[in-house]
C-alpha cells in the first residue's frame, strides 16, 4: 500500500476468521471473511463470483451461533477471488457487535473514538 492510501485509510483493517456468505439477488454464496473494518469488509471466494461493481448485496458475518453481523452494502472493487465491500446502513445489534469486535482487537479506545468519529462526522 503506498503512503496516499495509508493517509485516506481512516478505518483499521482487522484481520479476522469467521463464517461468511454474501447474499445477492441470485441467492447466498459461502465465502471467506479477510478483513473487516467499521466501513466494509474484505471477502474471497475458492471461484470467481458474479459480482459487479457498486452491485449490492449483503454480508452476513457468524460471529457464533447466536451472534450475526447483517451488512449491507455495495462492492466497490474485484481483484482476483478477492471482493472489497464497503458497508451501508446496519442495523443497531449489527453495528453494536461490529463495534465490539473492533474495540477488540484494535485494544486502543483512542483509536476507535477517532475511527467511529470517522464513521459519523458532525454536522
Amino acid at each position: 500500500m503506498t503512503t496516499s492510501q495509508d493517509e485516506r485509510r481512516r478505518f483499521s483493517r482487522i484481520r479476522f476468521d469467521a463464517g461468511c456468505e454474501l447474499h445477492t439477488d441470485a441467492g447466498p454464496v459461502e465465502v471467506q471473511l479477510v478483513d473487516i473494518s467499521l466501513r466494509g469488509a474484505l471477502i474471497e471466494s475458492n471461484r470467481p463470483l458474479a459480482l459487479d461493481l457498486k452491485g449490492k448485496a449483503e454480508l452476513h458475518i457468524y460471529l457464533a451461533s447466536d451472534i450475526l453481523i447483517r451488512m449491507p452494502g455495495a462492492v466497490t472493487h474485484l481483484r482476483d477471488n478477492q471482493y472489497g465491500f464497503r458497508a451501508g446502513d446496519m442495523d443497531l445489534e449489527s453495528i453494536s457487535h461490529l463495534r465490539r469486535l473492533v474495540e477488540l482487537n484494535l485494544g486502543d479506545e483512542t483509536l476507535l473514538e477517532r475511527e467511529l468519529e470517522a464513521l459519523f462526522p458532525q454536522r
